[in-house]
């Protein structure tokens, strides 16, 4: 009954079906419970939070990552999907948190000062999310000074900025002395994204990676966890 459960939720993530009311790709499973109820109905028989996330959320987002990169899926096809993730992932959040399941890490993600573009960095939170990382969105046109201000409380293992325009991508590059002036540069890892950055210019302001969408973010992140 678990193993089913689990095969159904993970299905319904590669299918971008949050509820019964959504028809997903595979018009057939309209009307059948969607990834929350499945998620509800795991916790009801008792499978555990961890397991959940790791054999059903977490393949399931990666088998939409393959097909969204080979072109098989366009963006609304994987906004459904990590809506349906992040949907199951509210839900489970007070149980790992009661449980004291162990995050994979810390991650602070924002878009920077000047810049309220947010569905690119919105998209990154929900996949980390489903990944198993404790995410802490601090939103839209974000300061040096307010970024500096929440890596120091927080203290995460990682730094996400977002940035969409070349008037604001010059940013990143303030946050990243502020962290150095403030000695909290070498206590985090800087990821950058957004349509106006490239590795290039993460390797020029010092970035540790540059990441074109959420799943390369999740792969840079499985790497740095390895070494």
């Amino acid at each position: 009954m678990t193993e089913d459960l689990l095969v159904k939720i993970k299905e319904n993530v590669i299918q971008g079906r949050k509820t019964k009311d959504d028809m997903g790709i595979d018009e057939s499973l309209s009307g059948t419970p969607g990834v929350l109820e499945l998620t509800e109905s795991a916790i009801s028989d008792s499978v555990s939070p961890d397991s959940i996330i790791i054999e059903a959320l977490t393949p399931g987002m990666e088998i939409v990552g393959e097909k969204y990169s080979k072109k098989e899926y366009f963006i609304p096809d994987m906004l459904a999907s990590a809506d349906a993730v992040g949907a199951a992932m509210d839900v489970l959040k007070p149980l790992l948190e009661k449980s004291n399941v162990e995050t994979k890490g810390k991650f602070v993600i924002a878009t920077v000062k000047g810049d309220i573009h947010d569905i690119g960095k919105n998209i990154v939170a929900i996949l980390l999310k489903g990944a198993g990382y404790q995410v802490i969105d601090i939103g839209t046109d974000a300061s040096e000074d307010k970024i500096v201000d929440v890596i120091r409380q927080e203290n995460p293992e990682y730094l996400g900025l977002s940035a969409l325009l070349t008037t604001t991508m010059k940013e990143m590059d303030t946050i990243i002395k502020a962290l150095k002036e403030n000695k909290l540069r070498d206590k985090v890892k800087v990821l950058i994204g957004g349509a106006a950055v490239s590795d290039e210019y993460a390797r020029e302001i010092g970035a540790d990676a540059f990441c074109a969408d959420g799943f390369e973010a999740i792969k840079v992140l499985e790497k740095c966890q390895a070494a």
